[in-house]
């Protein structure tokens, strides 16, 4: 008797949606489609010789929340909510063919700056010296001191010549005129003058009390120091490169033999392994040619860099290809995975879900393509499908005992 009121309580919550979605829940419950084992046989004598008329692995949830019959699952509006569980209508859309390869985050070409001493001198750090170090324009990385060198400070002795160039010139001003001087004499001064000066203010206008200040050219990261803590430096010597923000590519490496396929290549989906977003490429700037030595067609794709995006990092990249129209696909978070078998959970009204299996075609790193299992038009959970996953689980062992 029991048993009856529990699977009409199932039925009932569903009402007419169940002729809406063309689903049988009568029959579902009694043995599924799908490889459940419904309320069959055996099942019904085990109730009928329990004093509560339901055996342990019968239907029965005292709060009402979550209950299963045969492939069905039942779980309260409350709880879906409260998990996060979202569905959308599975529909036949348009679907880009896609090509799975790795890539690789680069810097353009000019985005990489390497920072070099403009004066001999002692080097010291103004912070931590460590790779990947964030960098400010104008910010002191380090700084160089050229008191305790043989030839003394070069800034110094720059501002000394200027201000000699300077003296002279100003005389030479004054002397040319009444032709005391030749012009010959005169240029040869002002050259000498202009020279000192424009020395001067490219040394001074980074000088301080503790020597010459080193800083970097824009923002971004530091990409390696290339001088330690104390180390002597020349003028000229490389002392650190600084990868700037922006101005970043993503290379791929594509097989050869989708060399003809790369005419309608577009945009590209990637993914780094140090973040679950997948984010979505600038369009293509360029494809090459395999070369003698490779088997692989370089493509590059524009980047809009920000903080997520790291050069170096390697990245799982799915290039999209020519358009499909009518193709059912679902967001890749709406799959479950059982032992290599892929399944969806389809809603069947407000709060019955079933357990669907699907096989896949391509994906693009955010959808995939449903090639069987889906017909178009079911609600299909697209977020929270683990927690409908739970919540038929925790319904097939007794989630309590009574006792007397």
């Amino acid at each position: 008797m029991l048993i009856a009121m529990a699977v009409c309580a199932v039925m009932a919550s569903c009402g007419n949606h169940a002729g809406h979605e063309g689903h049988d829940h009568g029959s579902e419950i009694a043995g599924s489609a799908y490889g459940g084992q419904g309320v069959t046989g055996k099942k019904v004598a085990d109730a009928d010789s329990n004093d509560h008329g339901i055996g342990d692995e019968g239907i029965h949830d005292e709060g009402g929340d979550v209950h299963e019959g045969g492939d069905e699952i039942i779980l309260s509006p409350e709880k879906a909510d409260a998990a996060g569980v979202r569905t959308e209508i599975a529909e036949a859309a348009p679907f880009r063919d896609v090509i799975s390869v790795t890539g690789k985050i680069v810097s353009a070409p000019g985005n990489d700056r390497t920072i070099v001493a403009a004066i001999p001198g002692i080097v010291s750090f103004s912070g931590p010296a460590v790779e990947g170090l964030r960098v400010e324009a104008g910010k002191p990385l380090m700084i160089i001191s050229s008191d305790r060198i043989q030839d003394g400070d070069p800034v110094r002795r720059a501002k000394i010549a200027y201000e000699t160039a300077a003296s002279e010139f100003e005389r030479a001003s004054s002397l040319v005129g009444d032709q005391i001087i030749s012009r010959k004499d005169y240029e040869a001064i002002k050259s000498n003058y202009e020279t000192a000066k424009i020395a001067y203010e490219a040394l001074s206008k980074n000088y301080g009390q503790d020597g010459y200040a080193v800083s970097s050219p824009s923002d971004g990261h530091v990409k390696q120091f290339l001088v330690g803590e104390g180390d002597y430096v020349t003028v000229g010597q490389p002392l650190a490169s600084v990868v700037g923000d922006g101005g970043l590519y993503l290379r791929a490496d594509v097989p050869e033999r989708y060399y003809m396929e790369m005419k309608r290549v577009e945009t590209a989906n990637f993914r780094l392994p140090y973040s679950s977003r997948v984010f979505e490429s600038g369009p293509v700037l360029s494809y090459g040619r395999s070369s003698e030595t490779s088997s692989y067609i370089p493509v590059t794709f524009n980047l809009e860099g920000g903080d997520e995006l790291i050069p170096g990092a390697y990245a799982e990249v799915w290039i999209k290809t020519k358009e499909r129209r009518d193709v059912i696909s679902v967001p890749v978070s709406a799959l479950t995975e059982e032992q290599g078998a892929y399944f969806v959970y389809v809603r069947m009204c407000e709060e019955s879900y079933r357990k669907q299996p699907v096989s896949l075609g391509l994906s693009d790193g955010n959808r995939v393509e449903i090639v069987s299992g889906l017909e178009g038009g079911e609600q299909v959970v697209t977020e929270g499908a683990i927690y409908v996953k739970l919540a038929s689980a925790s319904n097939a062992i007794p989630a309590h005992t009574h006792n007397h």
